[in-house]
């Protein structure tokens, strides 16, 4: 199979091409400001805010499908009408799309979410993604439409930065207490994306770990697995600082992991100590782990059930 990363110098989309490669599939990327490592993939520079562009190198690559896990925050030329340029190029090519989104185009209202639930976003970035949403299943009703959340993994997620400059002191700031999801590995992720892309299934699919973390435990839990000190990652309330809603969403994904063969963990699973109790790290050795600071500001079922069958 060949497959058309977009997105594939970022966190997510980087994974994907590891995990494309390692299938023994053939593997293209776009990349916006530089291309990702790796043997084995062709790189191509898109900015998706120009869809001629992007147009050439789907003809070029002509793939079996497209996954887009491009990520372009609340950058709605980007993230939205983006998504849907990719989207239209994708119908008229007739290949497969699965389009990468996100829980926060729910309000939190609700707090658990089926993914039969509408969205109903209260944020920019969650109204981007959830436009984005809309135009991939008007121009192709049989896409994949597949909802996260916080994407963690081998330290080099924007959480994870922040953690290690929180704990180094090289940056200032709080981890909210009110602000709950379920956190996913970038490695199960990629692997759950990779499963429905290939089985074909349209809809829309919830891929995200069985934990509900609010942002501060989840970062004591990446502390401790690194050998910081917790007791340096201030609390503090989203609520003090944000307008309210958007602070406890939990995508149920029942249905989506009935279907999958991908065990998708929790976070106390994989941020767990497995070498023994650890020491907490200095400060100079907190600064040296600390190779870039990211932002911690991006972490009951429904009636009706999908049961689609993956494999």
């Amino acid at each position: 199979m060949r497959v058309l990363v977009v997105g594939g110098s970022g966190f997510l989309g980087q994974e994907l091409v590891r995990q494309i490669v390692g299938r023994g599939w053939t593997a293209a990327a776009t990349h916006r400001s530089g291309p990702g490592s790796g043997p084995a993939v062709d790189w191509y520079r898109v900015d998706l805010r120009h869809p001629l562009r992007f147009e050439d190198v789907l003809a070029d690559v002509a793939p079996d499908a497209v996954i887009n896990a491009s990520n372009g925050q609340a950058d709605w030329a980007v993230t939205a009408d983006g998504a849907a340029h990719v989207a239209h190029a994708v119908a008229n090519r007739g290949c497969r799309l699965v389009h990468v989104s996100s829980d926060a185009v729910f309000s939190g209202a609700d707090v658990h979410y089926g993914e039969d639930a509408l969205p109903d976003p209260v944020s920019p970035y969650g109204a981007a993604k959830a436009a984005a949403e809309t135009a991939v299943r008007v121009f192709l009703p049989d896409a994949a439409v597949v909802r996260t959340s916080l994407i963690i993994g081998h330290g080099r997620s924007a959480h994870e930065r922040a953690v290690h400059a929180l704990a180094a002191g090289t940056r200032t700031g709080v981890l909210f207490t009110d602000d709950t999801r379920c956190p996913v590995h970038v490695e199960d992720l990629a692997a759950a994306l990779l499963e429905i892309t290939e089985s074909g299934a349209p809809g829309v699919f919830h891929v995200a770990g069985p934990d509900a973390l609010n942002r501060h435990d989840l970062g004591v839990l990446i502390a401790r697995r690194d050998g910081l000190d917790p007791d340096r990652l201030a609390p503090g309330l989203r609520s003090d600082v944000a307008p309210p809603g958007d602070l406890d969403i939990r995508l149920v994904c029942r249905a989506t992991r009935s279907g999958l063969r991908t065990r998708l963990r929790g976070a106390h699973e994989f941020l767990a100590v497995r070498s023994g109790p650890r020491t907490p790290c200095s400060s100079a050795e907190s600064r040296r782990l600390n190779t870039s600071a990211g932002t911690a500001a991006d972490l009951a079922p429904t009636p009706r059930e999908r049961r689609t069958r993956l494999d």
